[in-house]
C-alpha cells in the first residue's frame, strides 16, 4: 500500500519510541503526519526493552512523595557526565523533560508510573536519588489496538512465559513463590488463566508490560490521531528545496515515489548497531559484533542525513551503551542474544571471570559499567572469552541467562554448549580453557569473604543500586554468597550494545546541525539517530528512552510551531 497523500505536514522515518513520540505530538498539534517504517512492525528495540524512562524531577515522583529537583539532577550529571559537550542539550532535557511527560499523558495514550525503588546507577554521587527518576509504562491491554495489534513488535520470547505471556514486574515474586505461598499460588493461577483466555483470540498474550507496553501506548496514540504508518518501506533519499529538507523519496515494492513534507522530516531509525562498516569505524575492536538491539538498526538515518551535510558527534566517551550478553540458538535456528541486565549478575552466588580465570569487575555494577570493564580487560583483543560461574544452588534459585529459575532439566542447554557443566572446579576450568589452579584460587578467595557476606576484592553490594539488583531475602549481603555446591556451571558472555551513542548533532529544538553549527532547515532527529546527550555515559536506567521521548516531543512541538524558536533551557545551568 502506498501513502494516501502526496504531501504531509510531517514525515517521521522510524517507528520506535522517539519517532512515534514525535509523530504523536505533531498529530496532537493538528498536523498531518506520515510515519515510514522499514519493517512490518512498530516498536523497534523499545518493544524488546524494559521500557524504563529516566526523567528527573518528574511530577509522578512528586505525587509518590519522592523529592527531586533540576538542581539535584544538574549536580548528579556534573559528575557522571563530566564532559562539557552537549551541555545545552542536557539543559534542554532537564528543563523540558517533566513538561514532555505531562503533555504525553494529557494528549496521548501514554501512561507512566514511577519506579520508587530504582536508584540511579551511581547513588553515592551528589544529587543522586534512590528512586522515582525512572518511569515505566502502566500495563496496557493490547486488545485496545484491535487488528493493529498484529503490527506491534512482539517481545523477545526469552522474556515471556508459555509462548507469549508477559509478566508485570510486580508479579515476578508471586511466580517465584508458587507452591510455598497460598496467596502467590492463587495469583499465579489467575494470571495463567487470564493468559489462556487471551490465547483463544490472539497469537500471544494481550496484557502488555515494560517496553512492549510503551510501544503499544505510542502506537495507540498514532491510531487515535489517524496517523498513517507505511510499513515495509525504505527511504531512498531526502528531497531538498534549496538548503531545506522538503520531503523524502521512498522505495515501496518496486516503485520509487517522492512525498513532500511541508514542515519537516524527523529521523528516528534506531542508530547503527547492525551496520558492520559504522561499527568498525566507531566501536573498539574488543566489542566484536554482538548487539541486543533490533536488527533493523542499520544506520539509515545517519546516511540520509550525511547527504544533506549533517554533522556527527563522533567524540562520545563511549560509542554505545553496553550490556553483557550470552548467545544461543532458538528452536527455529535463529541466533538469540540474551542481555544480562538485572536478573542474574548481582544475585548472591555468581562471579564473572576473564580468560585467565580471575575476577575483573564488581558483578553488581550497571550493565554499561560491567562491559566497560570487559573492554578494558580485553586489551583491544576481539572475541576474548569471559564467563559467569555459579553452582547448582544458584542455577536453581536464580537461573542464568535465558535459563529460568527452578528449571528441572538443563540438559538441552548443556547439550547445545550454551551452558557448561562439570562435577568439580578443575573439570569446569578444563572445559573453558582456564588453568584449574587459577580458577580454584579465584573461587576460594571469593568464598572466604562470601561466607560472611563480604566481597573483599570489589565490595559487591556496597551501594543501594547494587543491593537493589541483588536478592533482598538473602542476608547479610543481597549480592554475595559462596559458590560451594557441585555441579558447577559456566556461561560465556560477550560485550554487546543496547544502542549507539554516536549520532547526529542537534540543537535544543532537535534540529539536525551542519558542521558549522547551523541547523538544516526541515530536518530533525531523535532516539539513537540523535547523538547521545550523555556522551555515551550511563547515569541511570532509562537514559536512552528518556531523551528519546523528550526530544521526540520537542521535535513534534517545534514542527507544529513552524519557524518559532523556543528558548528551552532558561534557568537551567549550562554546566550540566
Amino acid at each position: 500500500m502506498m501513502p494516501a497523500h502526496e504531501t504531509y505536514d510531517v514525515i517521521v522515518i522510524g517507528a520506535g519510541a522517539g519517532g512515534m513520540t514525535a509523530a504523536a505530538v505533531a498529530a496532537a498539534q493538528g498536523l498531518r503526519v506520515l510515519v515510514i517504517e522499514k519493517t512490518a512492525f512498530v516498536g523497534g528495540t523499545t518493544a524488546w526493552s524494559g521500557g524504563m524512562v529516566w526523567i528527573p524531577a518528574n511530577a509522578r515522583m512528586r505525587e509518590a512523595g519522592l523529592s527531586d529537583s533540576v538542581a539535584d539532577a544538574v549536580q548528579y550529571l556534573s559528575s557522571t557526565v563530566p564532559e562539557p559537550a552537549n551541555a545545552g542539550l542536557r539543559a534542554a532535557f532537564l528543563a523540558r523533560g517533566p513538561e514532555a511527560i505531562a503533555y504525553l499523558e494529557a494528549n496521548t495514550e501514554v501512561r507512566l508510573q514511577p519506579v520508587k525503588a530504582c536508584p540511579d546507577c551511581y547513588p553515592e554521587r551528589l544529587g543522586a536519588t534512590a528512586g522515582g527518576r525512572v518511569l515505566e509504562s502502566v500495563g496496557f491491554d493490547g486488545r485496545r489496538l484491535g487488528g493493529a495489534f498484529a503490527r506491534l513488535r512482539p517481545p523477545l520470547p526469552e522474556f515471556t512465559l508459555f509462548g507469549g505471556m508477559m509478566v508485570d514486574p510486580r508479579d515476578v515474586s508471586h511466580l517465584r513463590s508458587v507452591g510455598t505461598s497460598l496467596r502467590s499460588t492463587l495469583r499465579a493461577a489467575r494470571l495463567i488463566s487470564r493468559y489462556a483466555l487471551q490465547r483463544l483470540r490472539s497469537r500471544r498474550g494481550t496484557s502488555l508490560y515494560l517496553g512492549n507496553a510503551l510501544a503499544a501506548q505510542l502506537y495507540a496514540s498514532l491510531l487515535a490521531r489517524q496517523v498513517e504508518v507505511l510499513f515495509s518501506a525504505d527511504v531512498e533519499d531526502l528531497s531538498m528545496q534549496g538548503d531545506r529538507v522538503s520531503g523524502v523519496v521512498i522505495r515501496h515494492g518496486s516503485r520509487d515515489r517522492p512525498i513532500a513534507a511541508r514542515r519537516g522530516v524527523v529521523l528516528s531509525t534506531g542508530g547503527f548497531s547492525h551496520d558492520a562498516v559504522l561499527r568498525k569505524r566507531f566501536f573498539p575492536a574488543a566489542a566484536g559484533f554482538v548487539s541486543a538491539t533490533n536488527p533493523s538498526s542499520t544506520g539509515d538515518g545517519l546516511r540520509l542525513a550525511a547527504a544533506t551535510g549533517a554533522a556527527l558527534n563522533a567524540d562520545a566517551t563511549s560509542p554505545a551503551y553496553w550490556v553483557p550478553a550470552s548467545l544461543f540458538r532458538r528452536a527455529d535456528g535463529s541466533r538469540g542474544v540474551f542481555p544480562h541486565l538485572v536478573a542474574d549478575r548481582a544475585k548472591p552466588g555468581v562471579i564473572a571471570v576473564n580468560t585467565a580465570g580471575r575476577r575483573f569487575v564488581n558483578e553488581a555494577l550497571s550493565y554499561h559499567e560491567f562491559v566497560l570493564a570487559m573492554l578494558r580487560d580485553s586489551n583491544g583483543e576481539a572475541d576474548r572469552p569471559f564467563y559467569l560461574i555459579c553452582d547448582r544452588r544458584f542455577l536453581w534459585a536464580y537461573g542464568l541467562g535465558r535459563i529460568r529459575p527452578f528449571t528441572r532439566s538443563y540438559r538441552r542447554y548443556v547439550a547445545s554448549g550454551e551452558l557448561i557443566e562439570a562435577p568439580d572446579i578443575a573439570g569446569l576450568a578444563a572445559k573453558i580453557g582456564i588453568k584449574p589452579r587459577v580458577l580454584a584460587a579465584t573461587i576460594a578467595s571469593y568464598n572466604e569473604g562470601a561466607k560472611e557476606g563480604r566481597d573483599g576484592e570489589f565490595g559487591r553490594g556496597s551501594t543501594i543500586y547494587q543491593r537493589h539488583l541483588g536478592d533482598a531475602a538473602h542476608k547479610p549481603n543481597p549480592c554475595v554468597a559462596p559458590i560451594l555446591r557441585a555441579p558447577y556451571f559456566a556461561m560465556r558472555i560477550h560485550p554487546a550494545d543496547l544502542g549507539t551513542a554516536v549520532g547526529m548533532k542537534v540543537d535544543p529544538q532537535a534540529r539536525v546541525l551542519r558542521a558549522d553549527g547551523t541547523p538544516i532547515a526541515g530536518l530533525y532527529a531523535c532516539g539513537n539517530d540523535m547523538g547521545s546527550i550523555m556522551n555515551g555515559n550511563y547515569p541511570g536506567p532509562g537514559i536512552t528512552l528518556g531523551p528519546a521521548l523528550v526530544f521526540g516531543y520537542i521535535a513534534g512541538r517545534h514542527l507544529a510551531e513552524g519557524s518559532v524558536t523556543r528558548e528551552t533551557a532558561a534557568g537551567v545551568s549550562a554546566s550540566v
